[in-house]
Formats: C-alpha cells, structure tokens, sequence
C-alpha cells in the first residue's frame, strides 16, 4: 500500500496501478503494428531507391500504414495508461487524471460535495477486493480510490484518507448494496 498514497503537506495523490494483464494485452498489439509498420517502411525503401514506383504502391502503402497505426494506438493506450486522484485539501478540489502516452484527460471536483470515506466489498466469494470510495450525498458519483484484495489494507488507506481530509470512514463490507 506504500505505492498507492503518497502524502505532501495537504495534497493526497492516490495511484492506481493498472494491471499487468492490461500491459501484457498490449504487447502483440504492438507487435502487429510492428509487423504492419516495417512492412511499410520496407516498401517505402523500395520505392525511393530506385527498386519500384510510389504510384504502384500507394494504396497497399496507406492500406498498412493505417492498419498500422489502427492496431498500434491501443496497444500504446494498453502500455501506458495510468490512473490517479489528487486530493488537494488546502484548495477543496479534487482531480481525476486519466493519463496514456502525452495525453492528460483531468476532471475537476469539488471537493466540499463528498462527506465520506467508505469500504465495500464485490460480493464475489472466490476473488473479493475491497473498494475504498470517496463518497457525497445522494446523485454525487463515488469516485474510486484504490481497490485491494485484502480488507486490512482497505480499511488501513479509508483511515488514512479519512485523517488527512477530516472526513468520517463508513464500513459497508458485507451489507447488501442499496436499489438504485
């Protein structure tokens, strides 16, 4: 849990990891646009050294080139997504950043429409994990902070969240989830 909250002074960020399924996922997907790519390139050598005509090549050069860079744009998203919440205690604002390759997509929330720290638990026998949640009152959407597969660490970063914000800590494992 070391890696999931780092703390300076009043500003929480909170990291989370993305599974390594999703990064293995991304590898033959960049094989393939690999493979696509320098199949362009070596047609592309072709053509400029004097070996073939561009004009000949043109369609099979773009039909790879953008089947290229169709496989490839996941698999770069896959390699390098990341996730992360930072709390800011002294500004009452709270910002997701979602983050692949150069791209940041950062939403802003406030953070005076969230009023507790809850656990709950997937209701899933053979792999449970425990989510720790910042959550408002009724039609606010919780915003998930970290997930955890053992209920100690769940319960250990609500604690201290819940210290640093100032924020009550709600326990919801094992309670049946609400209607809506």
């Amino acid at each position: 849990m070391a890696g999931a909250m780092t703390l300076d002074g009043g500003i929480v960020r909170i990291d989370r990891p993305m599974p390594w399924v999703g990064r293995l996922l991304s590898l033959p997907l960049l094989a393939a646009s690999g493979y696509l790519l320098w199949n362009v390139a070596l047609g592309l050598r072709q053509d400029f050294f004097g070996f073939g005509r561009l004009a000949d090549d043109l369609v099979p050069v773009l039909v790879f080139t953008g089947f290229g860079l169709l496989v490839g744009i996941p698999g770069i998203i896959l390699l390098t997504f990341r996730y992360f919440v930072v709390l800011n205690e002294t500004l009452r604002q709270i910002v997701i950043t979602r983050q692949f390759g150069p791209l940041n997509i950062r939403s802003s929330r406030n953070l005076a429409d969230y009023h507790f720290i809850s656990v709950i638990d997937d209701y899933d026998t053979d792999l449970r994990t425990y989510d720790v949640n910042l959550c408002g009152n009724k039609g606010i959407e919780p915003i998930t902070l970290q997930s955890f597969t053992r209920r100690e660490e769940a319960d250990q970063l609500a604690s201290e969240i819940g210290r640093v914000l100032k924020l009550p800590t709600r326990d919801y494992v094992g309670t049946e989830p609400d209607a809506d």
